[in-house]
């Protein structure tokens, strides 16, 4: 067929859209790109399990198979540079690549694996002199080099064993730990020897010089087993040492530049995974912990921020707060609400992110502008609040404000990247220098009032198109027409997230029509229908076993921020016995 169609007009490759065997190997070719300049076709290598021979054991649960998924694409994506680029005519004629990760590992659908086959989807450039097929050199790519790749890349004799058991095993533990964070009354570990700062600014990797490796102070010292062993101090080991971040109020203290921000930074990142030797892979934190910070401009709808900011000037009510452009203050309390009405049970904050006014009013402040004509309940009236009436926990990063003393369970002092227990200091220091503030609270927290959005408000459509979604890097995603800005979302780790995420919305959409499933309510059922089918189904256009696009896992706190940041969203608040409408 391709001898057939050498030479004819760029169209003609859609004629070897389908399925081809070759033995044990299929290629199925299920999307092929409209002109060489355009995205890449999209294809699945397909191997049968008989021919592949994975040890089952690497893949008998979901946590196993997600990494061994994971590390299959990475592996492929290594063997696909190790030949080179081979551009084969016009655009991306002749390019290969596969979606494999960063420094964290994600379910993604690169990768397939289960008792019957293993398949790598790929993204490739069909290969064309100008806008005309290349026959005989999409020959050579489909029919000889495609077949290799999945030779090195599919076959367990072909692979490096012992890297992809260690990877899984790896996983696992990290995964275990999580599991055993409640029954240890934690919201995070940090493993001993974890190497938490990165190469750069602009890198992800772990510092390589003279990196300071972490050690837990004995009071704050926890021990857990694991199901595989790591190396220890004196060879291989079950056991792993750490810091066990309690749950409560943990305050993170110390000078600038000796590590507060940096601990923070790899507690938000350890909600997922990591590959080994991160030096961040026992750095592990509850999966329900969000970041938390000011975000100036962002639009809230319909958000409940009462109990953080009180009435506004004018008699501008705050039970239902909206605005277009959110102040500090105003977004800083709508993140924390929006966290909470989707389940959040640890906070993580840094001063520096943060809005002042909504952090503290000290008692100078205090003084100088009456009670009655500040709107703001300051959080460090809330942070003790929130833990004891609503069971949400807090790490904060604090280097400039000891009015939070009393109300912190665990002060950790950061000192040249190395944590001490100050917990007992800052008691003394905040008995010998009482705090002359008052506390501003108005009345006791409450729940969280839950949110409904309006179906006709989410619009996926673009032109002709009723579905055009795109992600444009890790920040940005164009919804329809309307451009969804992400930069400020920071436990995001992927552009393929970011993709996912604006694919789920519609998604969620889909359960909407009814207009009366809350925010919580929809985001569960999405992660369940995740959970039960994978991220193949985020794929609107997909079809049998379609290639689903490059997709991975967000979670539900990322993909309700990103709701909540589309500006033409409207929102009813759900109150007993009633729904109060809002928007057109």
């Amino acid at each position: 067929m391709l001898s057939r169609i050498d030479g004819r007009g760029y169209k003609a490759y859609r004629e070897i859209q389908g399925g081809w065997r070759s033995g044990p190997l299929e290629l199925h070719v299920d999307h092929v790109q409209g002109d060489p300049f355009a995205a890449p076709s999209r294809v699945r290598l397909r191997l049968a399990a008989d021919a592949a021979e994975l040890p089952e054991e690497l893949f008998r649960d979901r946590v196993r198979r997600v990494a061994l998924e994971d590390v299959l694409a990475r592996v492929m994506r290594e063997t696909i540079r190790e030949g080179g680029e081979r551009r084969r005519g016009s655009g991306k004629s002749g390019l290969v690549s596969v979606d494999a990760g960063g420094q964290e590992v994600l379910e993604r659908t690169a990768a397939v694996v289960n008792a019957n086959w293993v398949e790598a989807r790929l993204a490739v450039g069909l290969p064309a002199s100008g806008r005309r097929v290349l026959g005989r050199e999409a020959q050579r790519m489909l029919g000889e080099e495609l077949p290799r790749l999945a030779k090195r890349s599919l076959r367990w004799a072909s692979l490096p064993q012992e890297r992809l058991r260690g990877f899984v095993a790896c996983v696992e533990n990290q995964e275990h730990v999580r599991g055993r964070l409640d029954d240890l009354g934690l919201v995070a570990f940090v493993a001993d020897g974890a190497v938490l700062p990165r190469e750069s600014g602009a890198s992800d990797r772990p510092l390589r010089s003279d990196p300071v490796p972490f050690r837990a102070p004995d009071s704050l010292g926890v021990e857990i087993e694991l199901p595989n062993p790591v190396e220890g101090p004196d060879g291989p080991t079950r056991t792993l040492r750490g810091l066990g971040v309690p749950r409560g109020v943990t305050l993170v203290v110390g000078g600038g530049y000796h590590g507060k921000s940096t601990l923070l930074r790899a507690l938000e990142r350890g909600v997922h995974p990591h590959v080994p030797g991160d030096g961040r892979e026992y750095v592990v934190t509850s999966r329900d912990a969000v970041k938390i910070r000011a975000e100036d401009g962002r639009r809230v709808e319909q958000v409940d921020i009462h109990p953080f900011i009180g009435d506004l000037p004018r008699g501008r009510p705050t039970r239902a707060f909206s605005s277009d452009d959110a102040s500090g203050s105003t977004s800083q309390a709508a993140n924390i609400v929006e966290a909470l009405e989707l389940g959040a049970r640890v906070l993580l904050l840094d001063e520096d992110t943060s809005a002042t006014n909504f952090m503290v009013r000290d008692a100078r402040m205090q003084a100088l502008v009456a009670a009655d004509r500040e709107p703001i309940t300051p959080f460090v009236d809330r942070v003790r609040e929130l833990y004891d009436a609503l069971g949400v926990s807090t790490v904060l990063v604090m280097g400039g404000c000891g009015d939070y003393f009393e109300a912190a369970d665990t002060v950790i002092r950061m000192d040249a990247y190395v944590p001490h227990d100050a917990t007992e200091d800052a008691r003394r220091v905040a008995a010998a220098h009482p705090t002359e503030r008052r506390p501003e609270v108005r009345e006791p927290l409450r729940p969280v009032t839950a949110r409904i959005p309006l179906p006709a408000s989410i619009d996926p459509s673009r032109g002709r198109r009723e579905v055009k979604i795109d992600a444009r890097g890790r920040d940005l995603i164009l919804f329809g027409r309307e451009p969804i800005d992400l930069r400020l979302v920071e436990q995001l780790v992927d552009t393929s997230q970011t993709r996912a995420v604006g694919f789920a919305i519609e998604r969620a959409r889909t359960r909407l029509v009814d207009g009366q499933r809350t925010l919580r309510e929809i985001m569960e059922s999405l992660e369940a229908e995740l959970d039960a089918e994978g991220l193949d189904v985020l794929d609107p256009f997909r079809r049998g076993e379609r290639h689903p696009g490059d997709f991975a896992r967000p979670r539900r706190y990322e993909i309700a921020a990103a709701v909540n940041r589309l500006r033409t969203v409207h929102m009813s608040q759900q109150r007993p016995g009633q729904a109060v409408r809002s928007g057109p």
